[in-house]
């Protein structure tokens, strides 16, 4: 089974995704934060900067197009082409209602005859690259994903990522793995899982509980313990490489940025999401938000480091059958 790491916006940059590669190998794909082409047809530098080849040598990447466009979505995929991907990913999960509110994202669940006019102009033309889908099971209730599917199942995707949640749960409360196991087995197209997975524990009940499954999704999981698709094969990286990974991230980070004054702010929201990874480590949490000084930064990250056991992985699993 495949392992993809997450889109995560403001901490799965080009900095971030080329650094874990180095050190916590493991990850079959790594996807970027959604890109939002325009009628301009140009990307801005900030999110050029997220695909140049360049910038992500030796990270096998998917972008990811936010839009309800196709004329945009086929312009960015000539472009992505040109620079040598195979491959970009359609996102209509997003749940934010800045997004949804413009019909983008999950969105465009809302309206399935726009998703089947948005699909028909992607595929009707052609598209140079290989092109999967990210999506919720539906607005408002699970149960809207077979109407939803039924336009998926008449094209080409190459890939069906599904989140096991709808649109109005975000990111909280439980998924849905028996709604989940229904689109598995009525997907034309080959099915990625998605959705709170936190362990290789969660990963091995997925793999168990869905057999037929291409591959597992993981976005915070895979932050809050980098090494986590290590573990799933079979290696447990010491201590020493997340201390090296995170030295890396500063110095990257302070280089990038211009200094620490703006680097901190990357490196406290990634250590928001590392913290919880922790034995005792949301003792840490109300002095990490309250650090202000780089050096104190560093020193309260290197106490965590050097101190603080990693919790130790669960036994079982919420994917688990009869959990």
């Amino acid at each position: 089974m495949e392992l993809y790491f997450a889109p995560l916006e403001g901490i799965t940059d080009y900095i971030y995704r080329r650094i874990h590669r180095r050190y916590f190998p493991g990850v079959d794909r790594y996807f970027t934060p959604f890109l939002s082409p325009t009628q301009n047809h140009i990307f801005p530098p900030r999110e050029l900067r997220q695909v140049l080849p360049e910038n992500n040598r030796d990270v096998p990447l998917v972008p990811q197009l936010l839009t309800k466009n196709a004329a945009d979505f086929l312009w960015a995929a000539k472009a992505l082409a040109d620079m040598g991907y195979d491959e970009v990913n359609l996102n209509a999960g997003c749940p934010s209602g800045t997004v949804t509110a413009k019909g983008k994202g999950a969105g465009l669940l809302a309206d399935l005859d726009g998703l089947r006019r948005l699909l028909d102009g992607i595929f009707s033309a052609a598209a140079p690259v290989r092109v999967s889908v990210k999506t919720r099971l539906g607005v408002k209730d699970p149960a809207e994903f077979g109407a939803i599917l039924a336009v998926y199942n008449d094209y080409p995707i190459s890939q069906l990522i599904i989140h096991a949640r709808t649109k109005e749960e975000m990111y909280g409360g439980a998924v849905h793995p028996d709604a989940f196991a229904k689109a598995l087995a009525e997907s034309r197209a080959p099915v990625c899982y998605n959705g709170d997975v936190r362990s290789a524990a969660d990963i091995t009940a997925i793999e168990r509980r869905f057999p037929g499954l291409r591959a597992v999704m993981v976005g915070r999981g895979l932050v809050t313990d980098p090494a986590l698709a290590c573990r799933v094969r079979g290696e447990a990286p010491g201590r020493e490489s997340l201390r090296r990974f995170h030295e890396e991230l500063c110095e990257a980070y302070c280089r990038a940025f211009g200094g620490p004054g703006s680097a901190i702010h990357r490196m406290k929201a990634i250590w928001a999401l590392m913290l919880p990874g922790f034995a005792g480590g949301e003792a840490y949490a109300k002095a990490l938000g309250k650090t202000r000084r780089w050096s104190d930064f560093l020193a309260l990250t290197g106490r965590v480091l050097d101190e603080l056991p990693p919790l130790p992985p669960p036994t079982d699993s919420p994917f688990s059958e009869g959990y």
